[in-house]
């Protein structure tokens, strides 16, 4: 049989044996451009046929509310209050970093509920169709819902940790403003896109490079029911949901399972815990496994024989029986990355990734 891309990308995490393991492309907006420029190539999705990356493309009811405040060229402000400035990395990567934490100051439920909370109607739903149409053959996503990070985003890393510990019962309303805002926003995008989309992200960041950010009891008690929540509301419209989870999750990962999760990303192996043979006898009959090609070092700082060594490897323990495992880098692919360590990423994912 042969497969479309969505067709590969959904029958992978329904953990169905197919034609070869799929691939997924992450990677900065200048490494797509260094890329497509080095083939040839005019388009993204171009790029992904050269390359085999069958890709899961995500999609966004573009803003239509209040007006932002303009900021200059090197600022911005989104419509959470967040503020960002642009940072030149000395590699060449241009990233945005958050500098206005909106809620950081707050101390009472009421300067929560004064808080302008992000409203359904600042989207405009009805483009979400005509963008679902531009990807006729690939697996579709919509929706980021990210309870633990956005708590960060609107309070400051620091503060958002101590929260639960000095002030529970404030927490436990943000999260519940929080969640709701999500879950309006959501529903909206799930009923627009009813049938068009295969995917949706109930995702966080709960883990560092040595271990969890937060007890599994803080998670339980404050961030779990809300997440379990906005997997129900996916599931009830038939989406396979993406948990995005950097660094050493191991001790979360049963209970993320049992939520309702389907791929769980990024398996950074590097971490305590993240042994790809270990968590594929683990979980292999129950989850999707996303990820797993170190790009903190093999990537940007390997030889082409180190990556072909690599995504060989992965192959044979995350996708050994043939199912269950999409090939991506763990994270985005960096502008410090050779092009000719990414062409043999995905050139290796597709000699030594068919199912005999």
């Amino acid at each position: 049989m042969v497969y479309s891309p969505r067709e590969r990308i959904l029958a992978a995490i329904q953990l169905e044996v197919l034609d070869r393991i799929p691939a997924d492309y992450w990677g900065t907006e200048e490494v797509t451009e260094i890329l497509c420029r080095h083939l040839g190539c005019q388009s993204y999705l171009e790029m992904y046929d050269r390359l085999g990356i069958d890709g899961i493309i995500g999609v966004a009811p573009p803003y239509i509310g209040p007006r932002l405040p303009d900021l200059g060229p090197a600022a911005y402000a989104d419509e959470w209050g967040m503020c960002y400035k642009r940072q030149v990395h000395p590699s060449g990567g241009i990233y945005w970093e958050q500098y206005h934490y909106p809620l950081a100051e707050a101390e009472t439920v009421e300067e929560l509920d004064a808080y302008a909370w992000p409203q359904a109607e600042w989207y405009d739903y009805e483009a979400l169709a005509s963008k679902c149409a531009q990807y006729p053959d690939r697996a579709v996503k919509v929706g980021y819902s990210a309870l633990f990070y956005y708590h960060n985003k609107l309070r400051g890393l620091e503060q958002s940790l101590m929260d639960p510990l000095l002030r529970p019962d404030f927490t436990h309303h943000l999260l519940r403003r929080l969640a709701d805002t999500f879950y309006t926003y959501h529903a909206r995008c799930f009923e627009a896109t009813r049938g068009l989309v295969q995917i949706t992200e109930v995702t966080d960041d709960f883990g560092s490079q040595t271990g969890l950010l937060i007890s599994p009891a803080i998670f339980r008690t404050f961030y779990k029911p809300h997440l379990q929540r906005a997997i129900d509301l996916a599931k009830a419209f038939d989406l396979l949901v993406f948990h995005h989870d950097d660094g050493a999750i191991r001790p979360l990962i049963p209970e993320l399972i049992d939520m309702g999760i389907d791929v769980l990303n990024p398996i950074q192996w590097r971490c305590p815990g993240m042994d790809p043979a270990e968590l594929k006898d683990s979980f292999g009959d129950q989850i999707c496994f996303h990820g797993g090609i170190d790009n903190q070092e093999v990537m940007p700082f390997g030889s082409p024989a180190d990556v072909r060594a690599e995504v060989t490897d992965k192959l044979e323990t995350l996708g050994r029986d043939g199912r269950g495992y999409i090939v991506a880098p763990c994270h985005n692919l960096q502008p410090n990355t050779p092009v000719e360590n990414i062409l043999t990423l995905y050139y290796t994912a597709q000699e030594l990734g068919r199912i005999q």
